[in-house]
């Protein structure tokens, strides 16, 4: 998910961060004699950070709607502004796992990671063998703007710190909560209201809805067209979990870790976990579920609720007008806690409103002074709001009290796709006055908040998986495990949705997690969070 930005050209100096001078003026570090970045004209304050051109190359993930970084307005202006020119190797999610698995395999690393898309394991085993340098000293001497969050925010320091006392990657931050129910379910109201029906309370509601949507035409137009209910698998914001917790009677979620009376539980492995897979591959045997939500990114999912005629019943989602379009927004509404096995229920995201990870330097990095105070200038609140929601006059301008608030959108565009399409995300931190005093949320991320009290916080897991930290050694286990593990699980899940044949194979499926090492690799995390809450 990207976020807003601030765009207008207001002059160098608006642009800049607040501790940097307008002039251009800035001093070569003491240190830096014969350093890369001393012949290069590094200054440690003011713009250009270099008097002379620089090139950096950067990996990481971007959305699949994102276009060339190097194309974004925002970006263009980063580049005028210090003398860097970013060479962007960033690539949607599905991509970027596998080729990130392979750079740091093969040590045919980037000068930096830029939504690093890095695991805990993976930030705590890279960083331990050297791959991704400490960057606790640069950001003493170099990162005025993050040293700031860091002492406002001792806790978003925390979370970015690892076991052995270094920081690796750099945070993102947004503290407004939205994300403690990531799966949405919507439904098209308008459907309902011409088969006479409700908008669902239980899962027996639901499907009846989905059995109706596919046994009607519904648009009218004569086809066999219409999808009852679509998901992403194994997707951030569009998964399958919290209807799985109303078919069972346990949430999943993309970790399939959550955490119950203070024990950590692997969904996956559970009795209500195989008894809602079993469930589901009947929903698909019989129609009621979208063929390719099994395999589909979001590019093809995003389409299908903006075809000519309507042929979405239901989804799973952030929000409503990113997946139907505005004009259609208004057909669709949404599906509270579904009353299941276990009552109304939904699942809670682990972590919480900080994540490391948004930003990683490597050992193959000539210039990490550099690149410091390069991405410094992401945390400085201003900024901060452009990196995640767009630029000033692009998506963002100031109200009559200097606050900055969403523009209007362009007639037809969702404000989510329009800003995947501007706006890069990555390191950034906007607290709770921020949006105050800096940029207003959203109104999107306030019905958000609303809609979260009304619908799904009431029946939310209680406890989740809090941002802990592992030892070198856990998280190498942790790595080694997990990996191979959560591949095999989500591929099974999958195929027995395609295909039934959970109850036959359950028992196999159950012998081959504990020899891939499940046992330990819960004993491992459920060590951390002992750890975590007896800390806290």
């Amino acid at each position: 998910m990207n976020r807003m930005h601030r765009g207008a050209i207001v002059g160098v100096c608006a642009a800049a961060i607040t501790l940097t001078a307008c002039s251009g003026g800035g001093s070569t570090p003491e240190d830096a004699d014969g350093s890369a970045a001393e012949s290069v004209g590094f200054k440690v304050e003011g713009l250009p950070i270099v008097e002379d051109s620089v090139t950096l190359t950067f990996s990481g993930q971007k959305s699949t709607l994102a276009p060339d970084y190097s194309t974004m307005q925002l970006v263009q202006e980063w580049q005028a502004d210090t003398n860097v020119t970013i060479e962007w190797e960033n690539l949607p999610d599905s991509v970027y796992q596998e080729k990130k698995n392979l750079l740091l395999a093969s040590g045919d690393l980037p000068d930096a990671f830029y939504n690093t898309g890095f695991s805990l394991a993976d930030i705590s085993t890279y960083g331990s063998n050297g791959t991704l340098i400490p960057l606790e000293g640069l950001i003493e001497e170099y990162a005025p703007n993050l040293q700031a969050i860091f002492e406002k925010r001792p806790e978003i320091k925390a979370a970015v710190t690892s076991s052995d006392g270094h920081i690796y990657t750099l945070p993102q931050a947004e503290e407004l909560g939205i994300g403690a129910v990531p799966f949405f379910l919507s439904i098209n109201k308008t459907w309902l209201d011409q088969l006479g029906l409700e908008v669902p309370e239980t899962i027996e509601e639901f499907r009846a809805a989905l059995e109706a949507f596919r046994d009607n035409d519904m648009n009218g137009n004569g086809k066999d067209d219409e999808i009852p209910f679509s998901f992403i698998s194994d997707w951030w914001c569009a998964d399958v979990g919290d209807v799985m917790a109303a078919l069972g009677g346990m949430p999943d979620n993309l970790d399939h870790r959550i955490v119950r009376d203070g024990k950590v539980v692997y969904t996956a492995a559970q009795p209500e976990y195989r008894e809602a897979v079993a469930q589901l591959a009947d929903w698909y045997a019989e129609g009621l579920i979208d063929p390719e939500a099994l395999t589909q990114d979001d590019k093809t999912y995003l389409a299908k609720g903006k075809t000519e005629e309507p042929t979405l019943g239901a989804y799973v989602w952030w929000e409503t007008e990113e997946v139907v379009g505005p004009d259609r927004a208004a057909d669709y509404v949404l599906v509270p806690a579904l009353d299941g096995v276990a009552g109304p229920l939904v699942g809670h995201a682990n972590g919480g409103d900080y994540a490391p990870g948004a930003f990683a330097i490597t050992r193959a990095n000539e210039y990490p002074e550099v690149t410091m105070r390069w991405v410094d200038r992401l945390y400085e609140p201003v900024m901060s709001a452009q990196v995640s929601w767009g630029p000033i006059g692009v998506t963002l301008e100031e109200n009559a009290d200097g606050v900055l608030e969403q523009m209007e959108m362009p007639e037809g565009v969702s404000a989510g796709e329009y800003r995947q399409k501007v706006a890069p995300g990555g390191p950034h931190v906007v607290l709770k006055e921020d949006f105050v005093t800096v940029v207003l949320p959203e109104p999107r991320a306030s019905q958000r908040l609303a809609d979260l009290e009304e619908y799904y916080l009431p029946a939310a897991e209680p406890e989740w998986y809090p941002n802990v930290s592992f030892s070198a050694e856990e998280s190498s286990e942790i790595a080694q495990i997990e990996t191979e593990l959560k591949t095999f699980v989500n591929t099974q899940r999958a195929e027995w949705i395609a295909k039934g044949g959970v109850e036959e194979g359950w028992d196999a499926y159950e012998s081959q997690l504990k020899a891939m090492g499940l046992d330990r690799l819960v004993e491992l995390y459920q060590t951390a969070l002992d750890r975590f809450n007896a800390a806290s």
